[in-house]
């Protein structure tokens, strides 16, 4: 980029418009203006960014005039009404809600899979929900050398997948237990806190969850695979930050170990972590705030037809939101 952007974040106090903040300020962004765009009631707070303190103002008709670059992380509502403005008033909106993912006229984007499909913008580009986006980080490379045609997957998702009111949740209840007090809970349907919970989103009539379905539906998009299947289950976990994801993948061409080490090891944003003789594996503790999503306890799958077992686990609110739009931004 041969300029300083204006630069505009809507949904800035959310934890993923706080992420938002701290990547582009990491990844030395071109931000020659920056607009902090939130709800009335957070109108007047004050954010940090490189060195100052930026005032976030309520978000409004006219909150774009002049924006080059809009990251939008304030729920699919939002995103319908406001996008359409922004665009019209002459941004590029990247947005991380589920409002504009499966329209075939807005990419979905993961840069490190389809940069090729960002070019194709109407002035709206879409990021992938956060579990979506982990997995393929690891399954795009094993599909380029073996050819996916289908996973079951369990994903372990924690608590800030669904908001920062979810992170306080778990803490008090945690203290509570511990100090022989009675639950309380608000955001959750059942206490989370020693517990999981297998209800992520809303459930279908089918008996999945929306989020259970974004998988499929979703990765289909993101690898141009439209003969791609997932048959998956989510968790919610007593886990502040960072989700992991078990896999088994059936492919159409055999699969060896070293075969699929070798196409993993090459993959941008993953690191593989795969030594269980020394305890070894991703693990949310470790990729809790790091950029690269992690994969091991890689094994031939003994249930499947050239199959892959393996284990992957990132950081949603960064690959699976923050960093990734971010980097769509950048690609821009």
């Amino acid at each position: 980029m041969s300029r300083n952007l204006h630069v505009a974040i809507v949904g800035a106090t959310g934890a993923v418009g706080v992420e938002m903040l701290k990547v582009l300020e990491r990844r030395n962004f071109p931000v020659g203006k920056l607009t902090l765009l939130a709800s009335p009631k957070s109108a007047g707070r004050r954010l940090p960014f490189a060195g100052k303190e930026v005032e976030i103002q309520a978000l409004g008709p006219d909150s774009f005039h002049g924006v080059d670059v809009a990251l939008f992380s304030a729920g699919g509502g939002i995103s319908k009404t406001f996008a359409p403005i922004a665009v019209q008033s002459g941004a590029v909106v990247v947005d991380n809600s589920s409002a504009f993912r499966m329209d075939e006229h807005v990419p979905l984007v993961v840069p490190e899979i389809n940069a090729a499909d960002i070019p194709r913008h109407r002035g709206i580009l879409a990021n992938p929900n956060c579990t979506t986006a982990i997995t393929l980080m690891a399954l795009w490379p094993l599909h380029k050398a073996f050819g996916v045609k289908r996973v079951f997957a369990s994903s372990y998702q924690a608590v800030s997948g669904t908001g920062a009111q979810a992170i306080e949740e778990l803490r008090t209840q945690v203290e509570a237990l511990v100090a022989g007090k009675p639950v309380e809970r608000s955001v959750y349907p059942h206490q989370i806190a020693f517990n999981v919970l297998p209800h992520v989103d809303s459930f279908l009539e089918s008996g999945y969850t929306r989020e259970e379905m974004k998988m499929e539906n979703e990765g289909r998009r993101i690898m141009h695979h439209a003969g791609f299947r997932a048959s998956v289950t989510c968790v919610r976990v007593p886990v502040y930050r960072a989700h992991s994801v078990a896999v088994s993948a059936e492919f159409e061409r055999p699969v060896s170990l070293e075969a699929a080490r070798a196409a993993l090891s090459g993959a941008p944003g993953l690191q593989v972590v795969d030594d269980p003789a020394h305890n070894k594996y991703p693990m949310p503790l470790e990729c809790a705030g790091q950029d690269d999503c992690q994969v091991g306890r890689l094994r031939l799958d003994c249930a499947l037809d050239n199959g892959l077992a393996f284990w992957v686990a990132g950081d949603q609110l960064l690959k699976g939101a923050a960093l990734n739009a971010v980097q769509i931004a950048e690609y821009l």
